[in-house]
Protein backbone atom coordinates (compact mmCIF):
# COMPACT_ATOMS: atom_id res chain seq x y z
CA UNK A 1 0.00 0.00 0.00
CA UNK A 2 1.20 3.49 -0.87
CA UNK A 3 -0.11 6.46 1.11
CA UNK A 4 0.04 10.12 0.04
CA UNK A 5 -0.77 12.80 2.63
CA UNK A 6 -1.98 16.28 1.62
CA UNK A 7 -2.44 18.42 4.77
CA UNK A 8 -4.90 21.31 4.65
CA UNK A 9 -2.23 23.90 5.48
CA UNK A 10 -0.10 22.72 2.56
CA UNK A 11 -2.78 23.40 -0.08
CA UNK A 12 -2.54 26.25 -2.55
CA UNK A 13 -4.55 29.32 -1.64
CA UNK A 14 -5.95 32.23 -3.63
CA UNK A 15 -7.80 35.21 -2.17
CA UNK A 16 -9.48 37.34 -4.84
CA UNK A 17 -11.72 39.16 -2.38
CA UNK A 18 -14.94 37.79 -3.82
CA UNK A 19 -13.41 34.28 -4.00
CA UNK A 20 -11.33 32.41 -1.44
CA UNK A 21 -10.10 29.10 -2.84
CA UNK A 22 -7.95 26.27 -1.49
CA UNK A 23 -6.37 24.03 -4.13
CA UNK A 24 -5.45 20.42 -3.36
CA UNK A 25 -3.68 20.27 -6.75
CA UNK A 26 -1.88 22.75 -8.98
CA UNK A 27 -4.43 25.20 -10.34
CA UNK A 28 -4.35 28.69 -11.90
CA UNK A 29 -1.59 30.65 -10.12
CA UNK A 30 -0.71 27.81 -7.76
CA UNK A 31 1.89 25.39 -9.10
CA UNK A 32 3.54 22.47 -7.33
CA UNK A 33 5.07 19.82 -9.62
CA UNK A 34 4.45 17.22 -6.90
CA UNK A 35 0.73 18.04 -6.88
CA UNK A 36 -0.39 17.94 -10.48
CA UNK A 37 -3.00 15.20 -10.07
CA UNK A 38 -3.89 11.92 -8.40
CA UNK A 39 -4.31 9.69 -11.42
CA UNK A 40 -7.37 10.95 -13.30
CA UNK A 41 -8.26 13.36 -10.48
CA UNK A 42 -6.94 16.71 -11.71
CA UNK A 43 -8.60 19.39 -9.53
CA UNK A 44 -10.14 19.54 -6.09
CA UNK A 45 -10.90 23.13 -5.10
CA UNK A 46 -12.55 24.14 -1.83
CA UNK A 47 -14.20 27.45 -2.77
CA UNK A 48 -15.98 30.23 -0.87
CA UNK A 49 -17.83 32.83 -2.96
CA UNK A 50 -19.07 36.15 -1.55
CA UNK A 51 -22.73 37.02 -1.92
CA UNK A 52 -23.74 38.54 -5.25
CA UNK A 53 -20.51 37.48 -6.98
CA UNK A 54 -19.17 34.45 -8.82
CA UNK A 55 -17.48 33.07 -11.90
CA UNK A 56 -18.49 34.97 -15.03
CA UNK A 57 -18.88 33.10 -18.32
CA UNK A 58 -15.80 30.99 -19.13
CA UNK A 59 -15.09 27.97 -21.37
CA UNK A 60 -14.27 24.33 -20.62
CA UNK A 61 -13.60 21.34 -22.82
CA UNK A 62 -12.67 17.66 -22.43
CA UNK A 63 -13.08 17.52 -18.67
CA UNK A 64 -15.59 15.96 -16.29
CA UNK A 65 -16.48 18.72 -13.80
CA UNK A 66 -18.37 18.03 -10.58
CA UNK A 67 -19.83 20.72 -8.32
CA UNK A 68 -20.91 19.92 -4.76
CA UNK A 69 -22.39 22.92 -2.90
CA UNK A 70 -21.84 22.68 0.86
CA UNK A 71 -23.44 25.97 1.94
CA UNK A 72 -25.86 28.12 -0.05
CA UNK A 73 -26.39 27.74 -3.77
CA UNK A 74 -24.95 28.51 -7.19
CA UNK A 75 -26.81 30.04 -10.13
CA UNK A 76 -25.65 28.23 -13.25
CA UNK A 77 -26.03 29.48 -16.85
CA UNK A 78 -24.50 27.86 -19.92
CA UNK A 79 -24.15 28.10 -23.68
CA UNK A 80 -26.46 25.10 -24.10
CA UNK A 81 -29.35 27.21 -22.84
CA UNK A 82 -29.41 25.85 -19.31
CA UNK A 83 -30.19 28.07 -16.33
CA UNK A 84 -30.75 26.60 -12.89
CA UNK A 85 -29.68 26.78 -9.25
CA UNK A 86 -27.61 24.08 -7.53
CA UNK A 87 -28.27 24.07 -3.79
CA UNK A 88 -26.46 22.52 -0.85
CA UNK A 89 -27.67 18.93 -0.78
CA UNK A 90 -27.39 18.59 -4.55
CA UNK A 91 -24.62 17.51 -6.94
CA UNK A 92 -24.00 18.60 -10.54
CA UNK A 93 -21.98 16.82 -13.22
CA UNK A 94 -20.81 18.55 -16.39
CA UNK A 95 -19.16 16.66 -19.25
CA UNK A 96 -17.48 19.54 -21.08
CA UNK A 97 -16.55 17.42 -24.10
CA UNK A 98 -16.29 19.40 -27.33
CA UNK A 99 -16.70 22.64 -25.41
CA UNK A 100 -19.14 24.62 -23.31
CA UNK A 101 -19.26 28.12 -21.84
CA UNK A 102 -20.88 28.57 -18.44
CA UNK A 103 -21.06 30.86 -15.43
CA UNK A 104 -21.50 30.05 -11.74
CA UNK A 105 -22.70 32.85 -9.47
CA UNK A 106 -23.62 32.87 -5.81
CA UNK A 107 -27.41 32.53 -5.88
CA UNK A 108 -27.70 34.79 -2.82
CA UNK A 109 -26.68 38.42 -2.47
CA UNK A 110 -26.43 38.46 1.31
CA UNK A 111 -24.47 35.36 2.27
CA UNK A 112 -21.43 33.34 1.29
CA UNK A 113 -21.66 30.14 -0.73
CA UNK A 114 -19.23 27.28 -0.27
CA UNK A 115 -18.71 24.43 -2.71
CA UNK A 116 -16.27 21.77 -3.87
CA UNK A 117 -15.18 21.86 -7.50
CA UNK A 118 -13.72 18.60 -8.82
CA UNK A 119 -12.22 17.95 -12.23
CA UNK A 120 -11.65 14.41 -13.52
CA UNK A 121 -9.80 13.72 -16.77
CA UNK A 122 -12.17 11.75 -19.05
CA UNK A 123 -11.47 8.49 -20.84
CA UNK A 124 -13.21 9.81 -23.97
CA UNK A 125 -12.47 13.08 -25.72
CA UNK A 126 -14.79 15.36 -27.67
CA UNK A 127 -18.04 13.90 -26.37
CA UNK A 128 -21.27 15.88 -26.65
CA UNK A 129 -21.45 18.30 -23.70
CA UNK A 130 -24.10 17.47 -21.10
CA UNK A 131 -25.24 18.27 -17.57
CA UNK A 132 -26.84 16.24 -14.82
CA UNK A 133 -28.06 17.32 -11.41
CA UNK A 134 -29.28 15.25 -8.48
CA UNK A 135 -30.43 15.64 -4.88
CA UNK A 136 -28.43 13.74 -2.31
CA UNK A 137 -30.47 11.38 -0.13
CA UNK A 138 -32.30 13.24 2.66
CA UNK A 139 -31.86 12.13 5.33
CA UNK A 140 -28.40 10.99 4.31
CA UNK A 141 -27.63 7.39 5.36
CA UNK A 142 -25.22 7.31 8.29
CA UNK A 143 -22.02 5.34 8.74
CA UNK A 144 -21.67 3.91 5.25
CA UNK A 145 -20.17 4.89 1.92
CA UNK A 146 -22.92 6.18 -0.38
CA UNK A 147 -21.96 6.22 -4.07
CA UNK A 148 -23.15 9.45 -5.70
CA UNK A 149 -21.38 9.24 -9.10
CA UNK A 150 -20.22 6.29 -11.20
CA UNK A 151 -19.03 5.44 -14.72
CA UNK A 152 -22.35 4.14 -16.12
CA UNK A 153 -25.74 5.80 -16.83
CA UNK A 154 -27.42 3.05 -14.81
CA UNK A 155 -25.78 4.48 -11.69
CA UNK A 156 -27.66 7.80 -11.90
CA UNK A 157 -25.09 10.58 -12.03
CA UNK A 158 -22.27 9.39 -14.26
CA UNK A 159 -19.06 10.57 -15.90
CA UNK A 160 -16.84 9.51 -18.80
CA UNK A 161 -14.27 7.75 -16.62
CA UNK A 162 -13.89 4.49 -14.69
CA UNK A 163 -14.35 6.42 -11.45
CA UNK A 164 -16.70 6.53 -8.48
CA UNK A 165 -17.40 9.30 -5.99
CA UNK A 166 -18.85 8.40 -2.61
CA UNK A 167 -19.70 10.37 0.52
CA UNK A 168 -19.89 9.36 4.15
CA UNK A 169 -21.70 10.98 7.08
CA UNK A 170 -19.84 9.22 9.86
CA UNK A 171 -20.23 9.06 13.63
CA UNK A 172 -17.34 9.08 16.09
CA UNK A 173 -15.98 5.63 16.84
CA UNK A 174 -17.22 4.00 13.64
CA UNK A 175 -14.88 1.84 11.54
CA UNK A 176 -15.51 1.51 7.81
CA UNK A 177 -13.91 -0.41 4.97
CA UNK A 178 -14.13 0.75 1.37
CA UNK A 179 -13.61 -1.99 -1.22
CA UNK A 180 -12.30 -0.62 -4.51
CA UNK A 181 -14.56 -1.22 -7.50
CA UNK A 182 -11.45 -1.63 -9.69
CA UNK A 183 -8.25 -2.93 -8.05
CA UNK A 184 -6.13 -0.93 -10.52
CA UNK A 185 -7.60 2.32 -9.21
CA UNK A 186 -6.56 4.47 -6.27
CA UNK A 187 -8.63 6.27 -3.64
CA UNK A 188 -8.40 9.93 -2.63
CA UNK A 189 -10.22 10.92 0.57
CA UNK A 190 -11.01 14.57 1.33
CA UNK A 191 -12.24 15.45 4.82
CA UNK A 192 -15.05 18.00 4.52
CA UNK A 193 -15.51 18.20 8.29
CA UNK A 194 -14.60 16.26 11.41
CA UNK A 195 -11.68 13.86 11.61
CA UNK A 196 -10.68 10.30 10.71
CA UNK A 197 -7.69 7.99 10.87
CA UNK A 198 -6.73 6.46 7.52
CA UNK A 199 -3.70 4.23 6.99
CA UNK A 200 -2.13 5.45 10.24
CA UNK A 201 -2.69 9.15 9.56
CA UNK A 202 -5.08 11.30 11.58
CA UNK A 203 -6.65 13.79 9.17
CA UNK A 204 -9.23 16.51 9.74
CA UNK A 205 -11.08 19.27 7.88
CA UNK A 206 -9.36 20.20 4.61
CA UNK A 207 -6.85 17.33 4.78
CA UNK A 208 -6.64 14.63 2.13
CA UNK A 209 -5.17 11.14 1.91
CA UNK A 210 -4.40 9.31 -1.33
CA UNK A 211 -4.16 5.52 -1.11
CA UNK A 212 -3.01 3.18 -3.88
CA UNK A 213 -1.73 -0.38 -4.38
CA UNK A 214 -4.51 -1.86 -2.26
CA UNK A 215 -7.89 -3.50 -2.76
CA UNK A 216 -9.50 -1.82 0.25
CA UNK A 217 -9.19 1.21 2.49
CA UNK A 218 -10.02 1.17 6.19
CA UNK A 219 -10.82 4.22 8.29
CA UNK A 220 -11.69 4.95 11.92
CA UNK A 221 -13.81 8.00 12.72
CA UNK A 222 -12.09 10.08 15.40
CA UNK A 223 -14.93 12.63 15.63
CA UNK A 224 -18.13 13.07 13.65
CA UNK A 225 -17.01 13.47 10.05
CA UNK A 226 -18.20 14.17 6.55
CA UNK A 227 -15.85 12.67 3.97
CA UNK A 228 -15.69 12.67 0.17
CA UNK A 229 -14.08 9.55 -1.33
CA UNK A 230 -12.93 9.58 -4.96
CA UNK A 231 -11.88 6.33 -6.64
CA UNK A 232 -10.07 6.99 -9.93
CA UNK A 233 -7.74 5.27 -12.40
CA UNK A 234 -4.09 5.90 -11.55
CA UNK A 235 -2.94 5.57 -15.14
CA UNK A 236 -4.17 7.91 -17.87
CA UNK A 237 -3.15 5.63 -20.72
Amino acid sequence: MHVLLHPSHDRGYANHGWLKSHHSFSFAGYYDPAKMNFGALRVLNDDRIAGGTGFSAHPHDNMEIISIPLVGGLLHKDSLGGEFIIQAGEVQVMSAGTGVVHSEMNANNDREAKFLQIWIIPNQRNVTPRYQQMHLPNPFPKNQWVTIIGPAPSEGLWIHQNAWLSMGELDQGQQLTYHLKDPKNGVYLFVISGGITCSGHVVSEGDSVGVSDTAEVEITVEYNARVLLIEVPLSLR
